[in-house]
Parts: C-alpha cells; sequence; structure tokens
C-alpha cells in the first residue's frame, strides 16, 4: 500500500480470516492505518493453541452448565467444528477432492455459506444463485481451494513443526494499536449472550478486549458470519 502503490495511510477492514490480516495490519503497521474495522474480536494468536483445531476450547461441556448454554456450546460446534477441524488436520487430503470434483467444491461451500448465514433455512433469501455460484467460480477457476485451506494449518503452531504461528512485531499494547471497529451479529453470539446490548458489553470486559485499541463497538440483531 505504501511502498508500491503510494499511499501514505490506509484502512483495513475484514471479517473471518480478513479480521485476522486486518488486525495483523493493525499491529505491525499501526502508524500507516487510518484505522482498522473487523467482524470479529479474534487474538492474533487464535489458532496457535495446542488444540486450536477445536472450536469449543475454552468453553467444553460441564454438568453444571445451564441448558441453554449446553446447547449454545453444541450448536456452534455443529456449525465449525468439521471446517476447522479438517482444514487444520487434514485439509490438503479435502483439498484433491475439492480441486477433483466441481460438485464437491460447491457442496463444500453451500455448507458454509449456508451453515453460517442467518438465512432462516432460506439460503436464497440472503444470497442468490448467482452469488453463491460467483465465489465457487472463483475458487474452480484458479484452483485455489487447496491455498485457501492451507492458512489454517500454516497458522497452528502445534500442526507442524514447520508452520508459522503467529509472532508479535512488537511489545507495546494494546497489541493492534491502530484504531479499531468491531461490529459482531448476534446470530455468532456466545454461550451465555443472547441480545446485541450483551454481546457489546461481553466484548468490552473480556480478555479479548485487552488486545484492541477499540474505538467503536457495535452489534447487529440480525447477520450471520458474512456480514459485508
Amino acid at each position: 500500500m505504501t511502498e508500491t502503490l503510494g499511499y501514505e495511510k490506509y484502512a483495513a477492514g475484514g471479517c473471518d480470516i480478513g479480521g485476522i490480516v486486518s488486525s495483523q495490519l493493525g499491529h505491525k503497521y499501526a502508524d500507516e492505518l487510518y484505522g482498522v474495522h473487523i467482524g470479529s474480536g479474534l487474538p492474533l494468536d487464535f489458532f496457535t493453541g495446542p488444540r486450536a483445531w477445536d472450536f469449543a476450547r475454552n468453553r467444553p461441556l460441564t454438568d453444571d452448565q445451564p441448558a441453554d448454554v449446553r446447547a449454545r456450546v453444541i450448536e456452534l460446534d455443529h456449525r465449525s467444528a468439521s471446517h476447522l477441524a479438517v482444514h487444520m488436520l487434514d485439509g490438503a487430503t479435502l483439498a484433491h477432492g475439492l480441486s477433483d470434483s466441481p460438485a464437491g467444491l460447491l457442496a463444500w461451500l453451500l455448507e458454509r455459506w449456508n451453515a453460517w448465514s442467518e438465512n432462516g433455512g432460506d439460503i436464497e433469501s440472503v444470497f442468490t444463485k448467482d452469488d453463491l455460484l460467483t465465489h465457487a467460480t472463483i475458487y474452480w477457476v484458479n484452483n485455489s481451494v487447496a491455498t485457501s485451506m492451507r492458512y489454517y494449518a500454516n497458522a497452528n503452531a502445534n500442526a507442524n513443526a514447520n508452520r508459522y504461528p503467529w509472532a508479535p512485531a512488537h511489545d507495546r499494547t494494546p497489541v493492534v494499536q491502530a484504531p479499531v471497529g468491531l461490529t459482531f451479529v448476534t446470530y455468532e453470539n456466545p454461550p451465555g449472550i443472547h441480545t446485541a446490548d450483551e454481546r457489546v458489553r461481553a466484548f468490552k470486559t473480556s480478555p479479548q478486549a485487552d488486545w484492541f485499541n477499540h474505538v467503536n463497538v457495535n452489534a447487529h440483531d440480525h447477520g450471520g458470519h458474512f456480514i459485508p
């Protein structure tokens, strides 16, 4: 952005992995950024734990949990457990199958778009067929599904001794020093959190908040994982 394109300052934004990439820019190049907007408050070392592939590693099931918390843990696991576990532990095996079969690729992608969007059981109420087929076609014509999945294993410090866990560029706090705006959606609320206001309060009082120079935190009642 600065050396090649010649911009003195710029802004960054993203969700999912894009939120981690944008946060890394806000960490390493804070002086060059007007600000960062992200759709999640994931810490930059999110994938470096010993069980980074286990989505519920910080929310285990216990016998004394309220029924709604237990149900929510299971619901979130069903949405994401196979995605994280396979991409981290067996991504190359899956990639060969998806690169060989357009039907398999489309099925894998549609499962994510269907499970992660707030669509009320009708995915086409949120995304048109053209939306979905365009995204799938980008993966297919570039044969890029393998490289899209490889990040998960590369970022996991324990997946392989030669992989690349996140390493801080400095020890200043907060870790992400550029101004950060966060937008959450209640469809992705963690267990025990039910409203948009509760989501904002839960983030601001959590250890995650300490990672960011957060200047704006908001939550919407509707909308799924693909916020943009």
